[in-house]
Parts: structure tokens; sequence; C-alpha cells
């Protein structure tokens, strides 16, 4: 836990807000660089719902405390992939916007065993989320998206779109398969196949040359 101690101004404005709902608390833009322990102590035993966004934030190892958390908003936090995520096997909400994730492996696999139970994953604004915005293409989106949602059987909306049934068939049919397991292999910013740049083509090829017939065309709706 964090050894510092909070700010009075800090603390009352935590309090006037905690009167309001006393299941959430916000802590948006004050400058933080941890969780203070005085916040802990006398609110991680009933917050449900916590705001750290637009702080400085790196290190979560605080939030272990906060046992009955649904919702965590750390937007706008210089958060890495190294960052030590804590068990909160009751968060159903994260959003991580804009924070400074730069590879899926193995961040992903941590985070499902840290966090279980997700149904909802922002993750809009890191290197390792490829967009048009960020300088990705269509095909580095599908293949993020659909190594996230094979991930997290409950997750029924990733950044700012629902998870589909269709998205869900195809991510457990690529990347719920061993032999997947050696056709992809951890690369800066997600994953690759063999080293090659990825795109749908190449991953129906490698998989064409395992299976001796060519697949299916598929159509997902993204």
């Amino acid at each position: 836990m964090s050894q510092s101690a909070a700010p009075p101004d800090l603390i009352q404005s935590a309090h006037d807000a905690h009167d309001e709902d006393p299941t959430k608390l916000t802590l948006a833009y004050e400058r933080l660089y941890e969780v203070p322990r005085t916040v802990v102590e006398r609110f991680s035993d009933h917050i449900r719902y916590l705001d750290i966004s637009h702080n400085k934030i790196t290190n979560l190892d605080a939030l272990v405390h906060f046992r009955h958390l649904t919702s965590l908003i750390a937007d706008d936090n210089p958060i890495t992939e190294n960052c030590f995520l804590p068990p909160m096997p009751k968060l159903q909400l994260l959003w991580l916007n804009r924070c400074k994730i730069s590879s899926l492996y193995p961040w992903v696999g941590r985070l499902k065993e840290a966090c279980p139970a997700l149904c909802l994953l922002s993750l809009m604004g890191n290197p390792a989320a490829p967009s048009y915005f960020n300088g990705g293409t269509f095909y580095d989106y599908l293949q993020y998206r659909l190594f996230v949602i094979s991930q997290f059987p409950s997750l029924s909306h990733l950044d700012d779109r629902k998870v589909t049934d269709d998205q869900r068939a195809e991510a457990q049919r690529l990347y719920k398969r061993p032999l997947l397991e050696r056709l992809v292999r951890p690369a800066t910013g997600g994953l690759a196949i063999l080293g090659a740049s990825v795109t749908w083509t190449s991953v129906q090829s490698k998989l064409t040359s395992f299976w001796g017939k060519k697949p299916e065309g598929r159509n997902l709706l993204i």
C-alpha cells in the first residue's frame, strides 16, 4: 500500500463526493502518483466505483484493498504493461484509455487472472490497441480485437463497440486452438504470425498449410 498521506483538501473533496453516493469515489485530476494510504484506509471497504483518471499513477497495488470494486476508471495515466495488476475478482468495468500499454502479451493474460469477471473493457489510445488514429491497419485492429475477446468469456463490450456473436466465434476459432500456439508468438505491440506482418490473409494461409484445405471466408462486422 502507498505510504503517502492525502492532503486535507483531497480528503475533504473525496468526502463531499462520497456523501452523494457512498459507493463511488472520484480522485480524477488530483495530480496523484499513487492512491494515498489515507484514502485506502477511509474508503476501500465500501467503494464499488473508483475514478482515478487524469493523474500520474503508475502503481495500482493499493487497489487490492478495494475488495468490492466493480468499476475502475483509470484513463490518462502512464500505466504500462509492466504495472502489477492486483486481484480484483468483482471488477466488471475497466477503462484504461490513453495509457502507455505497448504490448498485449503477456499483459492480457495477467489481466485475465486479476479480473476474470470483466464485461466492459476499453483500451483505446494505447500503443497495443491499433486503430486508424495511431497508425494501425484494419487487420491490426481485427487481430487485436479478436485476441482480447478470446481471453474474456464474459466480455460484452471492447473499446467503443459491442462484442458480437460472430466476433466471439471467430476469436474462439483462431485463438483457442493449441495449433495457434505454434503460429502465434509475442511481438512488440501485440502478436505476430511467425515474425511476419499480420494480416487476415496471412493467418488463413498459415492455417491452410496445416489443415490442407482453404478455410471458409468470413465477413466479420467489426
